[in-house]
């Protein structure tokens, strides 16, 4: 998936002569908590955030104080981290990580096409990984070898049971061994778990009453 897909094209910006109070005004307004702060040509040369703008002001000032009218660029992060249309989503994700930022205006021929914050990323891995449907998660312990998801989605294809999503963690206990973490579109898996017990592989989530390990 690239940033494309998810990014918001309905930017609110303010140039940097505007004040902290006008950038305050617009994120209650049209409830948002970052703002592209762009020049005559639409270049972005600054971010502001609802978290600077409380940062900066006294927590008991009064809402007429001459703080407010200073400029956002007195505040603003200058020449912040952008991205592009094409880039990939886990990128982007990585990038917010690794420089603990929660939001990244999105740039295409030097012009600012879009902005994607945390909450848009939350809601695209709510997406990718089903959360939001009804079924239920199947945590396994398999050996770290090719073929593993193949072998194991062979028992799902018996059951005749839709895979919402597959992800692959490290296992905490064991290099020579990987966490798939399934989540099946069916509200009772005990057969499924049954099976897969039968066959040999470690269920590790859920651990049901009356299943035999």
């Amino acid at each position: 998936m690239i940033v494309e897909e998810i990014m918001n094209t309905e930017i609110h910006t303010l140039s940097p002569n505007n004040t902290i109070r006008e950038a305050s005004q617009l994120m209650r307004e049209h409830k948002i908590r970052h703002l592209p702060i762009i020049d005559e040509k639409k270049c972005v040369i600054g971010i502001i955030t609802e978290r600077d703008i409380k940062n900066v002001l006294p927590t008991r000032e009064e809402p007429n104080s001459s703080l407010f009218d200073a400029p956002i660029d007195s505040i603003m992060t200058k020449n912040p981290i952008v991205g592009h249309p094409l880039d990939f989503v886990e990128e982007i994700a990585l990038t917010f990580y690794e420089s603990k930022i929660s939001c990244m205006p999105i740039v295409t021929a030097g012009e600012l096409v879009g902005i994607v914050t945390t909450t848009d990323l939350l809601y695209t891995y709510i997406e990718l990984t089903g959360a939001h449907k009804p079924g239920s998660k199947i945590d396994i312990r398999v050996t770290d070898k090719p073929g593993m998801l193949f072998e194991v989605s062979k028992i799902f294809h018996d059951h005749k049971a839709n895979v919402l999503s597959v992800l692959v963690y490290p296992d905490g206990e064991s290099t020579t061994t990987r966490i798939l973490s399934v989540r099946l579109q069916v509200i009772n898996p005990l057969s499924i778990i049954e099976d897969l017990r039968q066959q040999g592989y470690n269920v590790l989530w859920p651990n049901l009453p009356g299943v035999t390990l």
